[in-house]
């Protein structure tokens, strides 16, 4: 997939899908899937590699060569047009937490099969185009589409007064043919949204979340040092360091899947049991650890029946169900009991008899 922050180095002509996407859920799909010439299911499994090492600025032809298979749909290249940063982060001047981050994002995208991702810097300048100048200087001069999908609620232009009408109205001018997507709604008729599923994880529904996303919900992080208090009660946990604007759940423990992002397959590093790290049952802790007197935030995740070492290594960790709210204890013998208790239950939610 080709990654441009510019302007100057979009691939033309396009099928542009446009939004924020974050968390890329059910009803984000509906919108992105016309521009793709082939429809593939997206595959839940970890991103095999993440994509974006360095900031956006340092997004270049060369740190990005082509695909050998990236090639155009009827209408052009498969695009998704998005804004970076996100336009509530410019306005209110306080990082927004997201549910997917960049790097996250952009996996997802490649595994659905768009060719091609846009991140307009939204700026100053860009907060100030009119909905008319929106469309035709950057839609039309720099995207050159044939056609444009977007959500029966997208808004754009200057104080968002732009509407979906209004974009038909003006694309139309140019002959461009817009698909407005209809709202998307779960099974039980409720509408799928971003701010819906946040607010799913901060009250620890996570099969909710789950159904509105239509994947589990993941957290992708590098594991770094921690205090190793778990390997001395007997229940070693890998810290990862996330992204800072990483959307976290509501604080507590979590029956998880975890697999190691990056990884060659077997055939290629031998029958090694420790390197076979693909929805491996565990359990998550997010919180401060109040039982140890914890100030920071930190994210562990202890591996059931597993030993190896996973220092460096890039783990991407899928939220099956919350078990229980964060806790002090009274000792950490106390505290050793509920963590096995932990266990049990999580073995019987991810791989029941």
């Amino acid at each position: 997939m080709w990654i441009t922050s510019s302007l100057d180095t979009i691939l033309t002509p396009t099928a542009v899908a446009l939004g924020n996407f974050d968390g890329l859920h059910r009803g984000h799909q509906q919108v992105i899937q016309p521009i793709l010439s082939v429809q593939p299911q997206i595959d839940s499994r970890q991103p095999t590699e993440m994509l974006l090492a360095n900031p956006v600025a340092q997004l270049t032809r060369d740190r990005f060569p082509l695909d050998s298979n990236l090639g155009e749909s009827e209408f052009g290249y498969s695009t998704v047009v998005t804004f970076h940063p996100h336009p509530q982060e410019f306005f209110t001047g306080q990082p927004k937490k997201l549910l997917t981050p960049l790097d996250e994002k952009a996996e997802w995208l490649k595994r659905m099969g768009v060719k091609q991702l846009v991140l307009l810097p939204f700026d100053q300048q860009m907060a100030a185009l009119s909905p008319v100048e929106f469309v035709e200087k950057i839609l039309i001069q720099k995207l050159q589409p044939n056609y444009i999908s977007v959500g029966i609620d997208f808004h754009f232009g200057k104080k968002r007064a732009g509407t979906v009408k209004d974009l038909e109205k003006i694309a139309g001018n140019y002959g461009i043919k817009v698909e407005t997507v209809p709202l998307y709604l779960c099974e039980n008729g409720e509408r799928i949204s971003s701010s819906e599923i946040r607010t799913s994880l901060e009250q620890g529904a996570i099969s909710r979340a789950n159904q509105l996303l239509g994947r589990s919900y993941h957290v992708v992080g590098s594991v770094v040092q921690g205090q190793q208090l778990g390997r001395t009660i007997g229940f070693p946990t890998a810290n990862l360091q996330l992204p800072t604007e990483k959307f976290l759940p509501r604080y507590g423990v979590y029956a998880v899947k975890v697999s190691e992002t990056g990884m060659k397959s077997l055939t290629e590093t031998g029958n090694d049991a420790n390197f076979d790290l693909v929805n491996h049952p565990g359990v998550m802790n997010i919180g401060c650890r109040p039982t140890v007197a914890g100030q920071n935030i930190t994210v562990e995740v202890h591996l059931l029946d597993w030993s190896g070492d996973l220092y460096g290594k890039t783990l991407n960790v899928s939220l099956e169900q919350f078990l229980r709210p964060e806790q002090k204890f009274t000792s950490l013998d106390a505290l050793k009991t509920q963590i096995k208790a932990d266990c049990l239950q999580a073995k019987e939610i991810l791989y029941p008899m």
